[in-house]
């Protein structure tokens, strides 16, 4: 029993000591998991703190950036905001430069060193970058404009400030030194250069704002040689601002006279106008009677001397239509107005005296004519006289190129006196059977163009012309540009003195309200816009001394090959006078010798005697060279020389005349073209080349073969390619020509069919002076 108990107790006590083993255990455990669950929320409160943290740092990183860009962008805008106020002063102070220069004042702080409009620019310029460079200096808060800050913002202020910069310590500077310059401007202006159709080197120097020997320089670079003073063309002056770095604006000189001429109402359909005629001839071969008897008036009384003294225009009705006459003056002294009489002209009537025959102011008439290219009718006058012999009119008309209709030429010749009434019919049926043949014809309906063939000017009329009417209908009232004048047609009259209110075509008329007087043969036109006539008038007048200036490189003879390449000249114009009539004809006849089939000499008119002023007018209408031989020039002839900037040359050896017109027109010759053999080659192997194809291994038999010149291959003395090379070696360089006795390796371009014997002939192709013989 005892041991009984002995058992129980011991397994009670083991019972007990495994259950404080496990409450210890399950102790242990439990403090345990209290630890790892304590580690794992400060694990879990540190991780929250971090990510807070660096939540924290985030935002704070995004408002910086914020700020920063805030930042740069307000400065961005000062910038922008100090470059316009910049920009806006430079622009007041370019319109203000003149009122600046015109009332300068004592007491002005803006000094500057020069006087120069360009250097006070340039010194302007300089003076804003040494303020930008002080401003900069500074630090940010002080140069940052605050709000409200008036100074900032003011124009007065900055002009104070940059009157201060210049100043310096000493304030106003007016009494300093003028030692200190400026700084040249880092970067060239280039401008805005506006060039019309003619421009002088002054002119345009002025325009790019550089010194004229710039320009003159810079021409001299371009193969042109000019002076200050010379007038230019439109495309040489852009060739010249666009070489110096400026943009160039053309602009055509007649656009406002164009506007004003497109807008006129011109009708449209053209109907048969009656033919103009001018009367012309010797002095007292009864032009002014012809057209007296015809007329049947008594103008000829009315006249001082017998000689008419401005050009009458007038018309005549008769049976078979309507013709108008204009009685050009016969006598030496109005030659520069036949000239216009025969411009101006449909028909020219000429007449010779049957008893006199053809005299020098006859032949003068003729070659008037002729340059117009107005055909001839010949009145034979005086044929009721004993002593006529209009055989011998023909003749001698024959020798200047008029030949009758009867000899199979292209001129009518009608027997007439004026004094008995003798042909007249038959003159007037001849001129408007020469009118059919031209058909004549003019637009009657519309706006009306003309021109002037006589003007003067009226003690108590004023401005007086005498206007041809071409086209359309001349009303009184009407607005009418003419030449460098204007105005509104106040009163019209017709020749016999009476007020008319319209004139159409072919009908002369005078007209009185003009601005002034204008010249004989301008151009009459109507327009819409009284205040436009007057713009395009006053723009003529400011073009005509431009115009002049250009004119007198026209006919220049050392300028011919110049025009000559132009296309402008393909004849030598002369007007060739002498001393006897053997010299002229042998000089003539030694010229048109000289003419070839792309240069020609044409004598445009001839005579014996000293050069008058019929000889310049002629001269200046063809664009002619005036000759004289043994002969001057009288003073009214110098004068219009020198108005018409026309070329005079005085000879007194034919040779040298023969000489130097040979010479110019050898100038305008254009070069003959010729090939030369420079070098022979012999192929006496071929070899073959992945680069360059067939390479023929030559000797040089002859000359020199050179790279770049062509080349023809020969075979059996036969050219069967021409081309030029592909490359050309010795040994294994390449070299750019190869001479007579030396091999070398030839690759023809293009061809690849060179075989063994073949020759490669080298040539060049030269120019050659042609001259006249």
């Amino acid at each position: 029993m005892r041991q009984k108990n002995r058992l129980n107790a011991r397994r009670n006590k083991k019972a007990e000591r495994e259950a404080a083993e496990q409450a210890k255990r399950e102790a242990a455990e439990q403090a345990k998991r209290e630890a790892a669950e304590k580690d794992k929320v400060s694990n879990q409160q540190d991780d929250m703190t971090k990510n807070a943290q660096a939540e924290k740092a985030r935002r704070e990183q995004e408002a910086a950036e914020l700020k920063r860009k805030a930042e740069e962008e307000a400065r961005r805008k000062l910038e922008e905001e100090a470059r316009r106020v910049a920009e806006e002063a430079r622009r007041m102070a370019e319109e203000n430069k003149w009122t600046d220069n015109a009332e300068p004042t004592e007491d002005s702080s803006d000094y500057h060193v020069t006087t120069s409009q360009h250097a006070r620019q340039a010194e302007d310029e300089s003076d804003r970058e040494v303020e930008g460079g002080r401003g900069r200096g500074r630090n940010a808060k002080a140069a940052r404009p605050k709000k409200g800050n008036k100074h900032a913002e003011s124009k007065a202020d900055r002009e104070e400030a940059r009157a201060a910069v210049r100043g310096g310590k000493g304030g106003k500077r007016k009494g300093s030194s003028l030692q200190q310059g400026f700084q040249k401007p880092a970067q060239a202006v280039n401008r805005d250069v506006v060039i019309g159709e003619t421009i002088t080197v002054g002119e345009l120097a002025n325009k790019m704002a550089v010194k004229g020997s710039q320009v003159i320089k810079a021409m001299m670079k371009l193969g042109a040689m000019a002076t200050i003073n010379q007038v230019i063309d439109q495309e040489t002056a852009q060739l010249v601002a666009e070489e110096m770095g400026h943009k160039v604006i053309l602009r055509r000189e007649n656009e406002l006279e164009e506007a004003v001429m497109s807008d006129r109402d011109t009708g449209a359909a053209a109907e048969p106008r009656a033919p103009v005629v001018t009367i012309m001839g010797h002095v007292d071969h009864g032009k002014t009677s012809l057209l007296d008897y015809i007329r049947s008036t008594k103008v000829a009384s009315g006249e001082a001397g017998g000689i008419t003294q401005h050009i009458g225009a007038y018309h005549v009705e008769t049976e078979n239509g309507m013709i108008t006459f204009l009685d050009t003056p016969g006598h030496a002294a109005f030659t520069s107005m036949r000239a216009r009489g025969a411009q101006a002209t449909d028909i020219v009537v000429l007449v010779v005296a049957a008893d006199d025959g053809v005299m020098p102011q006859t032949i003068e008439a003729i070659q008037h004519a002729k340059a117009a290219q107005v055909p001839v009718v010949v009145a034979v006058n005086k044929i009721d006289k004993p002593e006529a012999d209009p055989d011998r009119v023909k003749n001698e008309l024959s020798q200047y190129g008029i030949l009758p209709e009867e000899w199979g030429g292209e001129s009518q010749f009608v027997h007439v006196s004026a004094k008995a009434g003798t042909g007249i019919d038959e003159l007037l049926d001849a001129i408007l059977l020469q009118a059919e043949v031209l058909e004549l014809k003019a637009v009657r309906k519309g706006m009306a163009s003309g021109a002037v063939i006589e003007s003067f000017l009226d003690k108590g009329r004023g401005p007086v012309a005498t206007v041809l009417v071409r086209e359309g209908t001349l009303h009184k009232g009407d607005i009418v540009l003419c030449g460098f004048e204007y105005g509104r047609v106040r009163a019209m009259r017709n020749e016999l003195g009476q007020e008319v209110l319209e004139a159409g075509p072919s009908i002369p008329v005078e007209i009185l309200g003009l601005s002034g007087v204008p010249a004989a043969g301008d151009e009459v036109t109507v327009v819409r816009d009284e205040k436009k006539a007057r713009e395009v008038a006053l723009y003529r007048q400011g073009k005509f001394r431009e115009v002049k200036l250009a004119r007198q490189q026209k006919s220049k003879l050392e300028n011919m090959f110049a025009n000559m390449t132009e296309g402008e000249v393909h004849e030598v114009n002369i007007v060739l006078k002498a001393d006897v009539q053997g010299s002229v004809e042998a000089i003539s006849d030694s010229l048109l010798k000289l003419s070839t089939d792309e240069v020609k000499v044409k004598i445009i008119g001839s005579g014996v005697g000293g050069i008058t002023e019929t000889d310049a007018t002629l001269a200046a209408a063809s664009n002619a060279i005036l000759v004289g031989f043994n002969v001057r020039a009288d003073a009214s002839a110098r004068k219009v020389i020198e108005a018409e900037s026309l070329d005079l040359r005085y000879y007194s050896v034919i040779y040298n005349l023969i000489d130097e017109v040979k010479a110019a027109m050898s100038g305008m010759l254009s070069p003959e073209l010729k090939q030369q053999i420079i070098g022979l080659a012999e192929v006496r192997d071929v070899f073959k080349s992945p680069k360059f194809g067939a390479i023929a291994g030559c000797m040089v038999t002859e000359g020199v073969v050179k790279r770049h010149n062509p080349i023809r291959v020969l075979r059996d003395n036969v050219v069967i390619y021409e081309g030029e090379l592909e490359s050309l070696r010795r040994f294994k360089d390449d070299v750019n020509e190869v001479r007579n006795g030396m091999e070398c390796g030839i690759g023809v371009k293009n061809y690849n069919d060179v075989r063994t014997g073949d020759v490669i002939e080298v040539f060049e192709i030269i120019e050659i002076q042609r001259t006249i013989a």
